[in-house]
């Protein structure tokens, strides 16, 4: 045989090898993409953020039943903050170090939030957060899909100044949203020119709220607003039946009890009272009614969603959004990116303010009808630009009053009753 035969043949083995090893890489299974659900499945706040879990979940099902992101399947390894802040941020550094997931969905309380902040800001790392909160804050590290304080709190201030009285009754757990919230509320009152009639604070958890509901009974405000977070809000519409403090007599608007809170809750309790949320199951539009009948399909007619489970759900959406767009699950590519997305969510146009990494978001109201959903009683139109830090303090002024609640709590974001 020539050397001009063996050369070619050489060649030709040489390429069928090459051939065969491109194939076979390509057969071979490409690793998942893990990522990380830090909620509490246990304690106080596993009333509301159980629900968010599943709202994640079925996210992260629909990405993979689709093919995934990149071709690979997303892996979720789930955490239990235990409603428990020291417990959220060992278990986010868990999820960083040993589980090496690529982003964590996960947080509700600003308590949780706070403290999982610095874990996630020290490994560069990346949190989405679904829930509405007090502002105050920015992070390269955090994107936040739910409410700043002008995109909740202080039109519900407005609302309520309008339509419900200029006499204020205000509630809530004590840790960092309430107090802060409230300082904001009370800010917003001051331009209005309302009148605060009563302020209480409860421990997260607490379930004996006599005192708290025989205030508003004797205070007897135009309207209460309400920024209690967990099962405490079931004992505090439990009193307020037994005074009969009714939502016709002193309506109640809440910032932490959407839809699927209420179906813990009697339903003639929560009738006719409040909330201000951005999504309300209600919302009457195709992609909202495709995502209500998803979400029935996969975990029953019975289960109902609200505005932090389709927070949780786009945020994910957002997410896989910016992985395809760059190509890559790398954390820091992904987090530049993430900020510049936009979205058709169920809520309706959301899209991230790349400034403040937080959503322009559409404002609603809603009253509780018999049936635990809402009829949207005033929308802002429009999705409403994102600040974080209301003008009517400084933003070291603000920074300062955080920082005297920290400090007097213990250098803790919450006040543990000891």
């Amino acid at each position: 045989m020539s050397g001009k035969i063996v050369a070619t043949l050489s060649t030709f083995l040489m390429l069928l090898f090459m051939v065969l090893f491109w194939a076979v890489d390509g057969w071979r299974e490409k690793p998942p993409i893990r990522v990380g659900i830090l909620h509490s499945l246990t304690g106080t706040m596993a009333f509301s953020e159980k629900a968010v879990v599943d709202a994640v979940q079925m996210a992260i099902d629909e990405l993979n039943a689709n093919g995934g992101v990149l071709g690979r399947t997303i892996l979720p390894v789930v955490a239990d903050a235990k409603s428990d802040w020291p417990t959220s941020a060992r278990e986010a550094e868990r999820l960083i170090t040993e589980e090496k997931v690529s982003v964590i969905f996960g947080c509700w309380t600003s308590a949780c939030r706070k403290t999982v902040k610095p874990v996630i800001e020290k490994y560069n790392h990346l949190l989405i957060y679904p829930v509405q909160y007090e502002g105050l804050e920015t992070s390269p590290n955090i994107i936040y899909t739910g409410a700043a304080p002008n995109q909740q709190i202080i039109p519900a201030v407005d609302w309520s100044f309008k339509q419900l009285g200029k006499r204020f009754f205000l509630v809530g757990s004590d840790y960092v949203f309430p107090r802060t919230a409230n300082a904001i509320i009370k800010d917003r009152l001051q331009i209005l020119g309302g009148e605060l009639v009563g302020e209480s604070y409860v421990l997260l958890g607490d379930t004996h709220l006599q005192k708290v509901a025989a205030e508003i009974a004797r205070t007897a405000p135009d309207v209460v607003l309400n920024t209690i977070n967990g099962d405490s809000n079931i004992a505090l519409f439990e009193e307020l039946q037994r005074l009969n403090v009714t939502a016709k007599t002193v309506p109640v608007i809440s910032f932490s009890i959407g839809e699927s809170e209420l179906q813990s809750m009697p339903q003639q309790m929560t009738a006719g009272h409040y909330a201000a949320w951005n999504y309300f199951q209600s919302i009457q539009s195709p992609e909202n009614q495709s995502f209500v009948q998803r979400f029935r399909d996969k975990y029953g007619s019975n289960r109902v969603i609200n505005d932090p489970m389709e927070a949780g759900y786009f945020g994910v959406m957002l997410w896989a959004q910016a992985v395809a767009e760059i190509e890559t699950d790398a954390v820091n590519e992904v987090n530049a990116a993430i900020k510049n997305q936009l979205t058709r969510a169920p809520e309706g146009p959301v899209f991230i303010n790349a400034r403040t990494r937080h959503s322009w978001k559409t404002v609603r109201i809603g009253r509780i009808r018999p049936d635990g959903q809402f009829d949207i009683v005033w929308n802002s139109d429009r999705p409403v630009r994102p600040v974080p830090y209301p003008k009517t303090r400084t933003v070291q002024e603000w920074e300062q009053f955080l920082l005297g609640l920290y400090n007097g709590w213990g250098q803790q974001w919450a006040n543990s009753g000891k």
